[in-house]
């Protein structure tokens, strides 16, 4: 097994060890203060250095039958029995530290809201991180949660605390979820200042030492995924402090546009969308007075015993209302210059959906609909109308 260094405190991020075992571009040490890939988190990376060499570290990944930690390097290898110094990145540490710690605490938020929201699966391997939680909560819950974690962060001091107890000890912990780990188990645990736990989990993860130092965990969204999980989709940290800091920027930035400061840009937008819905009903009416026209004023042509009108109308929105208000014995057929057509029927013995189908066969294109009304896209908008006459001579 490799000596873990990685839970030594304070944390270590630079180390001494000497080359075991390669692998291609993979090399074991006797000792690391990398931490490998597991439980959600990512693996550390940085730099190992030697006499006449040094290399990057892109991952670290652990055996879990043997224990062996390797070192993923780009660039040269040092072989067996090499003295190496090696540097862990300590801005990427960081990064998943708060990730994992805010994971952590939000967990326990939603668990302490309803008991039932129990965490399924965990990823940390980008900035947005998830839980994958059981019991479906909703949005008041995810509030709540949010709420909660806030509050405990911003008034209570909570210190790490990684014990690490027998298996029959456990049941004296108060475990937010049952572990499978057996033999000895490293805890993690975010105590207050009278050592009352806040949260307690069986991880071998790397952790801040104090919750605060996760803040703020801010949920983005939440999502449906299979098996009836929903999906928290959530960030941590300095992370999640970028993250706000730029969406306060972009509201800033739009609120300007507005000549309103940000904290009335809900209602300006709102505003907006009041008068945009107000100009598509008028616009709607618009639409519609015109396709009566257009209904009433076109010349119509006897076929076959039938009435047919034809149009060809420049606005497709306008077409679909054209042949929404057929009502008396009439097959209308209209067109537009982008190939958007249909076709209208009020004979109960003509399917306009078979008719259509049968015009665009020539014209090529693909539509279809009920018998009163079909819709679709023809190749040949310039010739639609012709073969719909013709179609209608020949039944």
């Amino acid at each position: 097994m490799t000596h873990a260094l990685y839970y030594d405190l304070p944390p270590r991020l630079d180390f001494t060890a000497t080359v075991t075992e390669v692998q291609g571009q993979s090399v074991q040490l006797d000792a690391t203060a990398f931490y490998p890939e597991g439980g959600g988190q990512p693996g550390d990376v940085g730099r190992v250095s030697w006499a006449g060499g040094t290399a990057a570290v892109t991952a670290t990944r652990k055996e879990k039958a043997t224990g062996a930690i390797w070192h993923e390097l780009n660039g040269p290898v040092p072989p067996v029995g090499t003295p190496v110094t090696g540097a862990v990145d300590a801005g990427t540490r960081w990064r998943h530290t708060q990730r994992h710690s805010g994971e952590h605490l939000l967990a326990q938020a939603f668990h302490r809201v309803n008991p039932v929201f129990a965490v399924e699966a965990v990823s940390m391997t980008s900035p947005e991180c998830t839980i994958d939680l059981r019991g479906d909560p909703g949005e008041v819950h995810v509030l709540a949660a949010e709420t909660l974690l806030c509050e405990v962060l911003g008034r209570v001091d909570l210190t790490l605390d990684t014990p690490v107890v027998p298996e029959v000890d456990l049941g004296q912990y108060p475990l937010r979820r049952p572990t499978k780990v057996q033999g000895d188990v490293r805890l993690v645990i975010f105590r207050d200042g009278d050592s009352v736990p806040f949260d307690v989990s069986a991880c071998g993860g790397t952790h801040v030492p104090r919750a605060a130092m996760a803040a703020p965990v801010v949920i983005l969204r939440t999502e449906r995924i299979k098996g009836g999980l929903t999906r928290v989709v959530f960030m941590a940290g300095e992370e999640a402090s970028a993250y706000l800091g730029g969406v306060y920027r972009d509201g800033r930035a739009l609120a300007q546009t507005f000549s309103v400061p940000v904290e009335r840009l809900t209602e300006r937008v709102d505003g907006l969308r009041a008068e945009q819905r107000a100009t598509a009903d008028a616009l709607t009416g618009t639409r519609q007075a015109l396709a009566r026209t257009l209904l009433e004023a076109a010349p119509r042509m006897e076929i076959g015993g039938r009435s047919l009108q034809r149009h060809t109308v420049d606005d497709p929105a306008v077409l679909t209302e054209l042949l929404m208000l057929v009502e008396t014995p009439v097959i209308v057929a209209a067109v537009s210059p982008s190939g958007r057509c249909g076709i209208a029927t009020a004979y109960p013995d003509m399917d306009a959906g078979v008719l259509l189908r049968t015009v665009l066969a020539q014209t090529g294109g693909k539509g279809g609909g009920k018998p009163m009304l079909a819709q679709g896209q023809t190749a040949q908008p310039e010739a639609f109308l012709d073969v719909v006459a013709s179609a209608l001579s020949g039944q």
